[in-house]
C-alpha cells in the first residue's frame, strides 16, 4: 500500500496498472490494405464531411462537461476508496468499493467509490483492497500507564493484587515521567489494534493529556480520587483542587476530554463521592468509577450500607447520565433499572474479569434492560494487554456461555460494544463510533489478505471471530493517519520500548525483586 500527495492515486501493489485509451492509441493497428477497406473509406468520406461538424461540436461539448465536474470537485484532505465499508451506523450499512471523504478532522462523504470519487478532489488518496473499513475502537475502560506493571502479581485475587503488589509498586514508581512513559507504550499497544478512543483513569492525567495529545489519540482522561495518599493528590480535596486546573486547561480542546475518576466505592468514602458528582456537574465533564466488580464488594456494601453499590451511589446522588462504570459484573435486576433510569453506561471487561475470576458481567441483560453498553481492556497489569479485537472476541463467545445460548451476542451487537454502544457508554455518540457524515474521522482499516481472513461471506462474523490485532494496517484518528501500512506515524517505537525495559527495572528494584535473567 502506498499514497501520494496532491490527488495521486494510490493503488495496492497486487493490482496490476491498467491500460489507457491513449495507451491504446499510441500502441495503434495496421489496417488490412484490401481494395474492399480502400473502397469503403471512400464511400463513407461524404457522410463523414457531413457530421463531422456535429461530431467535433459533440467531442468540445464533452470536454466541456469535465472540465466543468472537475472544476467544482469539493476539497477533501484525504479519500480513502477501495475497502468494505462497515459503517455501523442506524442503518448499519455495509458498503462494498465502497469511499470515505474526510475534510479537517471530519468525515463529508460515505458511499460507492465511484460516487464519492466523482466529488471530491482530495489531498492525499488512499486505496485499500482486500480489507474492511471500520469505525475506531473505543476502549471504554483502561489505566494506560499500568502498561508498566504489566505481569507484575499475577494469579492473585483482586483484593491481594491491588494491596500487596499495585499499590506499594505505585507509591514507590509513579510520578509525572513514569506516567508519560506508561501511557504512550500503552498508546502503541492500541493504536497498533485500531483503538482510536480510550476512557483512562489513572494519576497526573494532566500529563497522560499531554502525550494523548502529541500522538493524536482521542481520551477521556479521567483523574483518579481515591481515600488515602496518591502518587500525586495526597488527599482528596487535593485531588479536587487538582481536577479543577486539569479541567480549565484541556476542556473544550478537540481530543482530549477531562474527566473526573472516583477510583470505587471501597476506596473513597461517601462525602468524597458525592463531591466527585457535583463537581463533574459543576463542571460539566464526564465521570468514571469501578462499580460492582467482585461479590465481595457487593457483600461489604449491603453490610455497611444496606444497598448494593449501584444502591449507595444512587443514594449519595452520583449515577448521572454524565456517569460511566466499568465492570458491573454483580448486579441485580433493580441495580439495572436504577442504571438504565440514569443512562449510567457500563463497561464490560470480560479479559480482566475472567482473569481476576470477578464472575461473568450479564451484559446480554445490560442490553435488554436499556443501560448504554462499552467494551474495555481494564489495565495491562491485569489483562494484560490492551488489544480490543480481543476483547470484542471474548465478549461474544462469553456472552453465549453467560447464557448458555449460542445465539446470545452476536458478532455484529459485539462489534458494536466496541463502536457505536461503546459511544454511548462514554455519551459520545453524537462524535464519534460510527462512520456517518458529520462524525469525526475515527477509522481502522483490516486487512484480508491473511489465510485466517479469507474465504469471507459474513463481515462481521469475520471481525469478531476470525480478525486479530495483527490485521490492523492503517489508523486514523480526527482525520489524521497515526498508522499506515502497520507503521505508527506519531510515535517512535523502539524508543519507547527501550525506556518501557528501563522503567520495568526500576520497578523490580523498588520492590527489592531480583531481575530475571537476561536473554539471549
Amino acid at each position: 500500500m502506498k499514497f501520494e500527495n496532491s490527488g495521486g492515486i494510490v493503488r495496492n501493489e497486487k493490482t496490476n496498472g491498467r491500460e489507457t485509451i491513449a495507451d491504446r492509441a499510441a500502441r495503434g493497428r495496421a489496417p488490412r490494405k484490401t481494395k474492399f477497406r480502400q473502397k469503403r473509406i471512400a464511400a463513407i468520406l461524404p457522410i463523414l464531411a457531413l457530421v463531422g461538424w456535429g461530431v467535433a461540436r459533440g467531442r468540445a461539448a464533452e470536454r466541456r462537461v469535465t472540465q466543468s465536474a472537475s472544476a467544482t470537485l469539493q476539497p477533501a484532505d484525504w479519500l480513502i476508496a477501495g475497502p468494505i465499508v462497515v459503517t455501523m451506523d442506524p442503518h448499519r450499512r455495509v458498503i462494498h468499493d465502497g469511499a470515505v471523504a474526510i475534510r479537517g478532522d471530519t468525515i463529508v462523504a460515505v458511499g460507492r467509490a465511484a460516487a464519492v470519487e466523482a466529488r471530491y478532489k482530495p489531498a492525499h488518496r488512499l486505496e485499500l483492497r482486500d480489507g474492511v473499513l471500520i469505525p475506531g475502537l473505543i476502549n471504554g475502560h483502561t489505566h494506560a500507564a499500568m502498561t508498566l506493571f504489566r505481569g507484575l502479581g499475577d494469579d492473585e485475587n483482586l483484593q491481594n493484587w491491588l494491596h500487596k503488589y499495585i499499590f506499594p509498586a505505585e507509591a514507590r514508581n509513579v510520578t509525572p515521567a513514569f506516567v508519560r512513559e506508561g501511557t504512550r507504550l500503552g498508546m502503541i499497544e492500541m493504536i497498533e489494534s485500531g483503538t482510536t478512543t480510550f476512557a483512562d483513569m489513572y494519576y497526573f492525567e494532566n500529563d497522560v493529556a499531554e502525550v494523548v495529545k502529541q500522538a493524536g489519540m482521542r481520551g477521556v482522561l479521567g483523574e483518579t480520587v481515591i481515600g488515602f495518599p496518591a502518587p500525586d493528590n495526597k488527599t482528596p480535596a487535593e485531588a479536587f483542587a487538582y481536577i479543577r486546573k486539569y479541567v480549565a486547561r484541556w476542556k473544550g480542546d478537540s481530543l482530549i476530554t477531562p474527566a473526573i475518576a472516583p477510583h470505587a466505592i471501597y476506596t473513597v468514602p461517601g462525602p468524597d463521592l458525592r463531591e466527585s458528582g457535583v463537581l463533574s456537574r459543576e463542571l460539566h465533564v464526564p465521570l468514571l468509577i469501578h462499580l460492582s466488580e467482585t461479590k465481595k464488594e457487593v457483600d461489604d456494601s449491603l453490610r455497611e450500607h444496606h444497598l448494593t453499590p449501584v444502591g449507595y451511589l444512587n443514594s449519595l446522588g452520583v449515577l448521572a447520565p454524565n456517569l460511566t462504570a466499568a465492570h458491573c459484573v454483580w448486579v441485580d435486576a433493580a441495580d439495572l433499572r436504577l442504571l438504565a433510569e440514569h443512562d449510567v453506561g457500563c463497561v464490560y471487561c470480560p479479559s480482566s474479569n475472567l482473569k481476576l475470576a470477578d464472575g461473568m458481567a450479564p451484559v446480554t441483560k445490560w442490553i435488554a434492560a436499556g443501560v448504554p453498553a462499552g467494551l474495555g481492556t481494564d489495565g495491562a497489569a491485569s489483562n494484560n494487554n490492551l488489544d480490543m479485537m480481543r476483547q470484542i472476541y471474548f465478549a461474544a463467545e462469553l456472552q453465549k456461555v453467560e447464557t448458555m445460548n449460542p445465539t446470545a451476542m452476536p458478532a455484529e451487537q459485539a462489534l458494536a460494544l466496541a463502536t457505536i454502544d461503546g459511544a454511548r457508554a462514554l455519551h459520545m455518540q453524537k462524535e464519534i463510533g460510527s462512520i456517518e457524515v458529520g462524525k469525526k474521522a475515527d477509522l481502522a482499516f483490516l486487512s484480508l489478505d491473511e489465510a485466517h481472513g479469507v474465504p469471507l461471506y459474513n463481515v462481521y462474523s469475520q471481525i469478531v471471530y476470525a480478525l486479530e490485532a495483527s490485521d490492523v494496517k492503517d489508523v486514523f484518528v480526527g482525520g489524521k493517519p497515526l498508522m499506515l501500512d502497520g507503521k505508527l506515524t506519531t510515535l517512535d517505537v523502539p524508543a519507547i520500548i527501550a525506556k518501557a525495559r528501563e522503567c520495568g527495572r526500576q520497578v523490580l528494584r523498588s520492590l527489592h525483586v531480583a531481575e530475571p535473567p537476561a536473554t539471549n
